[in-house]
């Protein structure tokens, strides 16, 4: 019996989306590639089918209902489950490493986060739930980050300290508290959710001046990705180690 799983990594076309796609492709899943752009999909899609990996590309802008609905059509049309879903999208005010706004975000600066970030991050979720629990093993994975934990912000001479961006650090915050939730309210399904902190890459929202390579950053996704049936659920970690909620 094949050990295939099918994977749905959203905002998968570059960065640490694409890795992710990559390194779980290498390991013999089905790969789904979820991108704003059907066009840039596909590109994602034959740079993968070149190396041999069984990747397909859909339309998936996660803040479109109409994108979720056909999404979850499409996959459960073609392959009838979805055994792992990686929520990999997001976005990040551009100026967020160069300044620190609080008090003063706009309306529209937070709409646009939290809409992407968290709503529906949320509204997919659910959307595909149906689809996770026709898997033995479903599996979710949320790309959080290390500045939305609260004890971390709130220590003294906080590490975190030059990273204080309201906007985007709320919206990775409630992204936990998601994860905390689900994972209560899945446990009897045997599905595991957890959250995800990929590092400081050199991504394009990372910027060059980040700590870690693209391909360690893809690797907290895809280890949680493929935990077995001991693994954890409700969590939060980084390469192997718990980060504090």
């Amino acid at each position: 019996m094949s050990n295939k799983k099918i994977v749905l990594i959203t905002g998968a076309n570059r960065g640490i989306g694409f890795e992710t796609a990559k390194q779980l492709g290498q390991q013999n899943n089905t790969i789904i590639i979820g991108s704003r752009k059907f066009s840039d999909a596909e590109d994602a899609v034959a740079k993968l089918k070149e190396q041999g990996i069984d990747a397909h590309g859909i339309q998936l802008d996660i803040t479109k209902e109409s994108d979720r609905t056909a999404a979850a059509e499409i996959i459960g049309s073609t392959f009838g489950k979805l055994d792992i879903l990686i929520n990999n999208a997001g976005v990040a005010p551009k100026d967020m490493l160069i300044k620190s706004v609080n008090v003063e975000t706009t309306a529209e600066e937070f709409e646009w986060v939290f809409q992407s970030n968290f709503f529906s991050v949320v509204h997919l979720t659910n959307t595909l739930l149906p689809l996770l629990k026709k898997s033995s093993a479903g599996r979710i994975v949320n790309l959080s980050s290390s500045v939305g934990s609260l004890t971390l912000q709130a220590m003294e001479n906080s590490p975190l300290a030059a990273f204080r961006t309201l906007s985007y650090n709320a919206s990775k915050t409630s992204l936990n508290m998601f994860t905390i939730l689900l994972a209560e309210e899945l446990k009897d399904f045997g599905i595991k959710v957890n959250s995800a902190h990929p590092g400081w890459v050199k991504t394009d929202m990372g910027s060059a001046d980040a700590q870690l390579e693209i391909t360690d950053g893809a690797k907290t996704s895809v280890e949680l990705a493929l935990i077995g049936q001991d693994g954890p659920s409700g969590k939060f970690y980084h390469l192997g180690e718990t980060v504090s909620w």
